[in-house]
């Protein structure tokens, strides 16, 4: 059996005032024709399908085209689940529509999939809350899969019955796992956990979420929770949230974070975005196999040494979207910034480096750089309150403010 494995779409997100559409829409066909090229039984997207809770019509309509244009006509199932940026109620409500078309959704923790059974061949075997056993119409061996979409404290409290306690909601989740598995997951098909949770090996350092994400590790969303949590008889573990494709665990049976087939920030610049094609069979360690994705414009981040060289990077590289810092002895003024913006139609930001701050003079001392992000503007302001950069928990904690506000 092969499982196309992807996530993290954020279908209608932006960069600053930039779209990204043509290049999701891009990115999209290039998944689809990959999963048609490989002959991918099934597909899993692993959250994330929208960047916020009401997505624009044209990100909707993106969604719902891609996802039939994946199952081939009902020939090939796609299990797609709520991420932190998906509103639950909106990913499971178009379910009676979709599973006629072999699409299956699932919104909660606790979502139970109804049976159906199309004209391809395709049929829901057994469904539980948080699981689905599915007959493929081409492949004899059924496919098992625990579903688990994203929590955050009251999911967690309603759906799984977890209070606060980190230790208390790996071990929901790993008893409520063990469960389906063991009545459910024997070596006659093949088995697999779909989530949307923060994932570490325990005792490793914990990887940076994707820089203007939604924190989903502190006050209010899911703890972390360690690969030693996942069932034995799980083959393979398909991930959303984190934007980096790499895999959690070298020591099980493959945990992989497929990562976001677009970048999403400039802390992915020169980064590289791939799908991950899972060859399993039953009873045997899951296969994994990258291919990387080409649509879509790389992120660059430039340091120029004056309007010269900036200007001259600029020319280079004419494709790609840039946050360009300038090192100058001044804060840049308007005809300065209109030459650049002139130079090259994808620059998102420009953060002046002012080399001699003494030589300002007037308001020019008083200027802000609006083009910063606003957790570096929330620590400048408390040096300039404080005299000393905030804490770890209070930088958190205005993260963690900030994403409240979007959601």
């Amino acid at each position: 059996m092969k499982i196309l494995h992807t996530s993290d779409w954020h279908l209608g997100k932006k960069l600053d005032d930039f779209s990204r559409m043509e290049e999701q829409q891009a990115v999209l066909q290039e998944i689809c024709e990959i999963a048609d090229h490989e002959q991918a039984d099934a597909v899993l997207v692993a959250g994330d399908l929208f960047d916020t809770f009401n997505p624009p019509t044209e990100a909707v309509d993106l969604l719902y085209k891609t996802l039939k244009r994946l199952t081939q006509n009902g020939r090939r199932p796609v299990i797609a689940i709520a991420g932190n940026h998906d509103s639950p109620d909106r990913i499971e409500a178009p379910d009676p529509l979709a599973r006629e078309c072999g699409i299956i959704f699932a919104g909660y923790p606790n979502s139970r999939i109804a049976s159906f059974e199309l004209e391809s061949g395709m049929k829901v075997l057994n469904s539980e809350d948080g699981f689905l056993e599915v007959q493929l119409p081409e492949t004899p061996v059924p496919l098992r899969i625990l579903l688990t979409p994203y929590a955050n404290e009251y999911r967690l409290k309603t759906c799984l019955e977890v209070e606060n306690s980190e230790d208390e909601l790996r071990a929901v989740l790993q008893k409520k796992w063990e469960a389906l598995a063991e009545q459910y997951c024997d070596d006659k098909g093949v088995n697999v956990l779909v989530s949307h949770l923060f994932m570490v090996r325990k005792g490793d350092e914990l990887p940076e979420e994707p820089e203007d994400e939604k924190p989903i590790l502190h006050v209010g969303g899911a703890q972390a929770v360690y690969t030693e949590n996942i069932p034995a008889k799980i083959q393979y573990t398909a991930l959303g949230h984190l934007h980096r494709m790499h895999r959690v665990d070298n020591n099980s049976n493959p945990v992989y974070y497929s990562g976001s087939p677009l970048s999403y920030s400039f802390a992915e610049a020169n980064q590289k975005k791939f799908v991950l094609l899972v060859d399993a069979d039953p009873g045997q360690i899951a296969a994994v196999r990258k291919i990387e994705l080409n649509s879509g414009k790389r992120l660059l981040r430039k340091r120029a040494e004056g309007m010269e060289d900036a200007l001259d990077w600029l020319s280079e590289n004419q494709e790609a979207l840039v946050e360009l810092t300038l090192v100058t002895e001044t804060y840049l003024n308007a005809t300065d910034r209109k030459q650049l913006n002139k130079a090259h139609a994808g620059i998102v930001s420009i953060i002046p480096e002012v080399t001699n701050p003494d030589n300002l003079v007037g308001n020019q001392q008083k200027q802000i750089d609006l083009s910063r992000s606003m957790e570096e503007l929330f620590r400048d302001y408390f040096m300039h309150e404080k005299g000393q950069e905030p804490n770890d928990d209070l930088k958190n904690l205005f993260t963690e403010i900030l994403a409240e506000e979007e959601q």
